[in-house]
């Protein structure tokens, strides 16, 4: 049927099946969250007709107060009102009451040349019900952005029961541009009248269209909105600066299925073909916070040099480009998203769904540091700068060199950085920069490790000190460890812990200098620290074996009998700087035990006397993360250090496998090699695969201090499946046997079966598909056969040489178009008389429009014999202990990845 609402014809509503979703939301708040905001409704009200004539006669005095009422509290005059969104339902009765008590409102102070503008929803998809009211706004908030009214359709003899040339009202019975008025945004109202005599109304006003671009379809977002800087700061603290220029961003692609995901790739690209300048930070800041994040993923990490683009041509032209690249840096960068996103498209990229439950922070000790570290975090990231400059601030007022300048190699520094006076507190500083900065992006850690000095940051992180309790501590126990004997030395070596510590013992016993000790055991290779000279004794040793050894680089000799001489003074500055320790509030796993630190225990002056002395036992200590459940790693500190070693010794036994580990930062390339797109020194890498394998992301910290702009992106590409109830075609109905259809018999002796078979019967057919097509179990041959030999006679029936030649497939019906699934007609043929002892036999199909027949399978065929012996007994318990039990569900579902669907019929 049609609606036929205002016309002669009108004689009741059409139903219509359809739901509608808006957000609604303070205009403030939607501002505040950058939301794009396609109207906004000023007034509204709601009320009663109380005692009526009936449920089909609306009251006309509720309707006009219901409108009166929304008017006045959005403090408009009737004339401001272009357009009404009525209910008109199409009824010979409320048409009219409807369009009265409009006039009666909205016609006030309005004259012929412009009328109201009236039209209903209903005549084009129907009266939706509950959804009616929310389909009418949702049209006239389209109908403003567009600028143009939809045509009001079968309208054609207007309903006599109207005085037309009376109400100042124009049905919208053509394509309508809606009225401009200069000064003012467009307004609308909308009617929602309910069967029980509740009426609904509703002014929506255009947002921004005075500085929109006319006629513009697409809804407004915010100029900017500027992103809160989240760090832990101190009293008296001065506030955060601005953000330097992030040129590198992460664009992060998610979706339900891998198929989805390329999709998601496809559209992004065809969006970049055709923005003519896109803006590519608001891209990846819509795409964080305008998009829900699901289990299939990919992080793109892609230059955005749109900001120094804008300065000149000499902010892009001083970094160097791979080979290749367009000269252009906005085109290289593009050309760099564009690449990565057809890869994508293709299907290369993306992770598989992980539920990553358990992170741990691995903080990185001695000989990871690199002048420059964090510099370029230090510089665009005000979270992390915040920590650097407050451990900056603490450390000068004992020093007068600034530790940024150490780090960074400036200011005539050059070298320090390796003095432990400096390495301690310099790595224990950018560490704890880095934690803060992951913190302000949601990532904490479920527990901590550090390796033997990167234990002091992890502290910190774990709640075990305060920031300066903790820098306190690793500058004293550089400057200690720093005038130590200046022969002190480290190497690598690359054998088991046995054979090491055996010829450590050995070449101690021979030796009159101090001790040579194991320091370290990493799983591959044991780190052996003492005097250098004792030491190349050591390590000549086995490289006279073949044993591969390498030297750490100007390093004192940690954990060995040349720093007992400082531990005195190191646990009496351990107990003045943090005298009573709280227990930590993060599981950590001590560096001297390799367990877990006992919830009661402290990590007092005690504790770290000993921590600075004994081996570091960093191969329990990654057992003991395997056996907490473990199914991510973020290395915390300055280059990926510890990274490759969690991975090489993570025990086989474990029961997710080997986490996935991610490093917070990496050390530059080295000069020839191409500079790497992430210019944030690895961070945004690092954050990405943190995206890719499952973890949480709180996006607006990769923005913190920013004015930044959602955009209009594309939407979320559904997978689209049908969920038809599967046709089930019969054959035709004639006596025979159920399996073999009806018998026929030839001159000659032949035996003959003829029948129909079906994709859907027999029924449990559909529950054999192999690559999604129905084919007959080969079963049912063999079933066939033996059929026919019981309807030949008595006692044992035999068949032999049983062989397929071709499959049997049948089509399945199409459930929208009804085409396809029209079964085949089926010939089992018997050769030979009945004086045979064998008989051979042969099964045919032809499908409809077919010229010949197909053949399947055939055989051989014998029954009533009597020289068969009998099977003997089956006996059930034996055949089972042969057997390895298995999980039924597990087995479908391993037949089913590969393709061969077998569905409960064929379950055990």
């Amino acid at each position: 049927g049609q609606c036929w609402t205002f016309d002669a014809a009108a004689d009741g509503f059409v139903s219509g099946e359809g739901c509608g979703l808006i957000v609604l939301k303070r205009l403030s708040d939607a501002k505040a969250d950058g939301d794009r905001i396609w109207a906004v409704i000023p007034g509204s009200a709601v009320n009663q007709d109380g005692a009526s004539q009936g449920l089909t006669v609306p009251s006309a005095p509720s309707q006009e107060k219901a409108m009166e009422e929304a008017l006045a509290r959005a403090g408009a005059s009737p004339s401001d009102v272009d357009y009404l969104e009525t209910h008109g339902t199409g009824t010979i009765v409320g048409d009219p009451i409807e369009l009265n008590a409009a006039a009666a409102v909205y016609g006030r102070e309005r004259d012929a040349e412009h009328p109201l503008l009236v039209g209903s929803v209903k005549t084009n998809i129907g009266h939706l019900g509950p959804a009616a009211g929310v389909a009418g706004l949702i049209k006239a908030v389209l109908a403003m952005r567009h600028g143009v009214i939809p045509r009001h359709l079968n309208f054609s003899n207007p309903n006599p029961n109207i005085d037309w040339d009376r109400l100042p009202v124009r049905v919208t019975d053509g394509m309508t541009d809606w009225p401009l008025h200069p000064g003012r945004p467009r307004l609308a109202g909308v009617n929602s009248f309910g069967w029980s005599g509740t009426n609904g109304h509703v002014l929506v006003q255009g947002y921004d269209e005075l500085e929109a671009e006319a006629g513009s379809a697409r809804a407004s977002f915010p100029a900017s909105v500027r992103l809160p800087v989240k760090a832990r700061t101190e009293p008296g603290e001065e506030p955060l600066g601005e953000p330097g220029t992030r040129e590198t961003r992460l664009l992060p692609l998610s979706a339900r299925s891998p198929e989805a995901l390329r999709d998601v790739a496809g559209r992004y690209l065809s969006w970049l073909d055709e923005e003519t300048d896109p803006d590519l930070s608001d891209l990846a800041w819509t795409a964080s916070v305008g998009r829900s994040h699901f289990a299939h993923r990919a992080g793109l990490v892609f230059s955005d040099v749109g900001a120094r683009a804008a300065e000149g041509p000499e902010a892009g032209a001083s970094r160097r480009m791979p080979a290749g690249t367009p000269a252009h840096p906005v085109s290289a960068a593009l050309a760099r998203l564009r690449q990565q996103l057809e890869d994508l498209a293709a299907g290369e990229g993306g992770e598989a769904p992980r539920a990553t439950q358990k992170v741990a922070f691995v903080f990185t000790g001695q000989a990871s540091q690199w002048p420059g570290m964090g510099k370029a975090l230090y510089e665009r990231e005000p979270v992390f700068r915040s920590v650097l400059d407050r451990c900056d601030r603490l450390l000068s007022e004992d020093r007068e060199v600034s530790l940024l300048d150490v780090m960074f190699g400036e200011n005539g520094t050059d070298g320090l950085l390796d003095e432990p006076t400096w390495t301690q507190p310099a790595i224990y500083s950018l560490e704890c920069a880095l934690v803060a900065l992951w913190e302000s992006l949601g990532v904490r850690p479920g527990v901590v490790v550090g390796h033997s000095l990167g234990e002091i940051a992890a502290a910190w992180a774990a709640g075990g000190f305060t920031l300066e309790q903790g820098l306190r501590y690793a500058s004293a126990r550089g400057t200690l460890m720093g005038a130590t004997r200046a022969d002190g030395a480290m190497a690598a070596v690359f054998a088991p812990p046995s054979r090491v510590a055996e010829a450590v013992a050995a070449h101690n016993a021979a030796s009159d200098d101090a001790d040579v000790s194991v320091a370290v055991d990493n799983g591959v290779q044991q780190v052996v620290s003492g005097p250098a000279a004792e030491l190349d004794v050591v390590l000549a040793r086995f490289e006279a074996e073949g044993v591969k050894t390498h030297r750490l680089r100007r390093s004192p000799a940690y954990h060995s009998a040349l720093i007992e001489p400082a531990l005195d003074e190191l646990e009496a500055a351990v107990n003045e700087i943090a005298p009573s320790p709280p227990a930590p509030s993060v599981p950590l796993v001590s560096n001297i035990t390799g367990h877990l630190l006992d919830p009661d225990a402290r990590m007092d002056a005690a504790y770290w006397r000993r921590h600075a002395r004994e081996p570091v036992a960093f191969r329990a200590s990654v057992e003991t993360l395997a056996e907490m459940g473990v199914d991510a790693v973020v290395e915390i500190g300055p280059h990926a250090v510890l990274g490759p070693v969690v991975s090489m010794i993570w025990p086989s036994s474990a029961p997710a496998g080997s986490p996935p580990v991610l490093a917070s930062l990496r050390r530059p390339p080295r000069e020839g090699e191409e500079p790497p797109i992430d210019t944030s020194g690895g961070f945004t890498e690092a954050v990405a695969g943190a995206y890719e394998v499952g973890f949480d992301i709180e996006f607006k910290g990769l923005f913190a201090g920013e004015a930044r702009r959602r955009i209009t992106l594309p939407g979320y590409p559904f997978q689209r499946i049908r969920h038809w109830v599967r046709s089930m075609k019969r054959r035709r109905e004639a006596d025979g046997h159920p399996l073999l259809g009806v018998r026929h018999e030839s001159p000659r002796g032949e035996v003959m079966f003829e029948t129909e078979v079906f994709a859907s019967d027999p029924a449990w057919l559909l529950d054999h598909l192999v690559y999604e097509q129905v084919v007959v179990p080969g079963g049912l041959h063999g079933g066939m056969a033996v059929s026919v030999a019981l309807s030949q006679g008595d006692g044992p029936a035999v068949v032999d040489e049983l062989q397929i030649y071709s499959p049997l497939m049948l089509d399945e019906e199409d459930p929208e178009g009804g085409a396809g699934g029209g079964g085949r007609a089926l010939q089992f043929v018997l050769d030979g008389s009945d004086e045979l002892a064998e008989r051979p036999f042969e099964i045919f199909t032809k499908g409809e429009g077919e010229e010949g027949w197909t053949l399947h399978a055939g055989g051989r065929l014998s029954s009533g014999r009597s020289d068969i012996e009998p099977l003997p007994p089956l006996d059930p318990e034996a055949l089972k202990a042969e057997l390895t039990p298995q999980d039924p569900a597990a087995f479908y579902r391993m037949r089913s990845q590969t393709g061969i669907y077998l569905g409960p019929s064929y379950h055990t």
